[in-house]
């Protein structure tokens, strides 16, 4: 059965899109079918695998012109991408019937063809954000390892409660990890265990330490393991896919 995550932080600056990129190429590599789904208007995520101004993109699929279209990123890996124009959404969707459920019929006809479909949702909480939460199964939230980041973490579990109670009974918060770690400073030990004792075992094991490579990735267009395979956030992000295997096998 295809897992269907939505990575959601709307704190800005997590590495929730960094998350996106990696988890779904480290999945890719560990033999699983991926296909990642762009919803932020930034675009971020397509941007970080060198696709720029994508003529076919989310915008038009859900504004009803054509299915969803993924490209290839690889072998077992596809993206969704976005476009600048998908800061209009919101607004011109806003009248339409059902429009909570339009990204999961336009998932419906082919999600079966991939393990994980991973949801890159924008860092607010509007009908984009309850689009990719209608239409995800899971989520997983990416927490950075300072005291701010936590602040927020109140309004997001209301959001998705909402959600789970009037529109999608099966979303469950089902992924919690840590970003940025440094293991040296005292307040990043102290925030974790704080994420630790608010969350318990839905706290990967798995840290992603403060790496330099990860920020120069997208510079190249491409993910960590592409990018170097030998540094930490690789071995960082790999772990967090073993473990996210492991934790629901598909």
């Amino acid at each position: 059965m295809t897992r269907i995550i939505a990575f959601s932080n709307h704190k800005g600056g997590v590495g929730k899109t960094t998350s996106v990129v990696n988890v779904g190429a480290g999945l890719a590599r560990l033999k699983k079918k991926v296909l990642l789904i762009d919803m932020d208007p930034q675009a971020n995520l397509t941007q970080s695998f060198g696709i720029k101004d994508a003529e076919i993109s989310i915008y038009g699929s859900l504004k009803g012109e054509h299915e969803l279209q993924p490209v290839s990123l690889g072998k077992n890996f596809d993206l969704v991408p976005s476009s600048l124009d998908l800061s209009g959404a919101e607004l011109e969707l806003s009248s339409e019937a059902g429009r909570e459920y339009i990204l999961q019929e336009l998932l419906n006809p082919i999600k079966d063809k991939y393990d994980f479909v991973l949801i890159d949702c924008p860092p607010s909480l509007g009908l984009l954000t309850i689009n990719a939460l209608t239409a995800a199964t899971e989520v997983f939230i990416p927490l950075q390892s300072h005291y701010l980041a936590i602040k927020g973490l109140a309004k997001i579990i209301e959001v998705i409660g909402k959600i789970k109670k009037r529109i999608n009974k099966d979303l469950e918060i089902s992924g919690v990890f840590i970003t940025l770690f440094d293991k040296r400073k005292v307040l990043h030990r102290d925030v974790a265990e704080t994420i630790h004792t608010y969350f318990g075992d839905k706290v990967f094991k798995a840290r992603i330490r403060d790496n330099i490579a990860l920020a120069e990735a997208p510079s190249s267009g491409t993910d960590i393991f592409r990018y170097n395979e030998n540094c930490y956030g690789a071995e960082d992000y790999l772990a967090l896919c073993k473990e996210i295997i492991k934790q629901k096998p598909v």
